[in-house]
Order: structure tokens, then C-alpha cells, then sequence
């Protein structure tokens, strides 16, 4: 699959596009083949470290998706 990475707090252009392994679904899960995605104000806040909520780097902003449930 392919992710939109933020690797260190900063600026949206320092984003990176890499190719990960497929994700697993686990109990109680599903999986969606994404068709289109969002980013939002709140993501944006996050990928510079601004919003209140900071992930550990590396990580995959955002969770805006619409797409197809294949499992």
C-alpha cells in the first residue's frame, strides 16, 4: 500500500510517499480498499506538532477514507 508519511514534526511538504506492507485486519476489524482521502485541519495542526494529541514518529496522518470493505 501507499502511505503519506511524517517522519519528524514540521512543515506538510516534508511529507514523505512511501510503499508499506499490506495491512491485516485484526478482530472485530475491517479492511478498506480507499477510493479517496481527507485531510483536515486537525491533521495538519498534527504533521507540525501543534495539536494537542502527538503521535510517535514515524506515523500516517489523518482518517478520513472512502472506499470499498473487502474484509
Amino acid at each position: 500500500m501507499k502511505a503519506l508519511v511524517c517522519s519528524d514534526f514540521g512543515s506538510t511538504q516534508d511529507l514523505s510517499l512511501e510503499t508499506r506492507d499490506d495491512l491485516e485486519p485484526g478482530a472485530g476489524e475491517v479492511l478498506i480498499e480507499v477510493k479517496a482521502a481527507g485531510v483536515n485541519f486537525p491533521d495538519i495542526l498534527t504533521v507540525q506538532g501543534k495539536y494537542q494529541f502527538k503521535p510517535p514518529l514515524p506515523f500516517v496522518p489523518g482518517g478520513e477514507v472512502s472506499g470499498v470493505v473487502t474484509n
